[in-house]
């Protein structure tokens, strides 16, 4: 035999579990939102930080092949030289 009174709920149950789920729906939006805001600032920031590791990257290539072109300019004779090399020394030996 089953007691009608041993099934049923207090209201007071019931209303607390639909508010619960209605603030948990109501909710959901702005969680998403939120969540894809900060992915998006994430992978912002690292997009940033690797620009910025290339460009220092770059800069130190720069700085080397400066440093290269210098010294075969200043090695004079003794080292190969290309046509617009041998031109920049030829000008530098006439202000002398």
């Amino acid at each position: 035999m089953s007691d009608n009174n041993a099934t049923t709920v207090n209201s007071q149950i019931t209303d607390a579990v639909t508010q619960t789920n209605t603030k948990v729906l109501g909710e959901a939006p702005a969680m998403a939102m939120g969540s894809l805001y900060q992915s998006m600032a994430q992978n912002l920031a690292i997009a940033s930080q690797n620009a910025v590791s290339a460009q220092q990257q770059m800069n130190i290539i720069s700085q080397a092949t400066t440093t290269q072109g210098v010294a075969i300019i200043y090695a004079g004779d003794g080292a190969p030289h290309t046509a617009a090399t041998s031109k920049i020394i030829d000008a530098t030996k006439e202000e002398k």
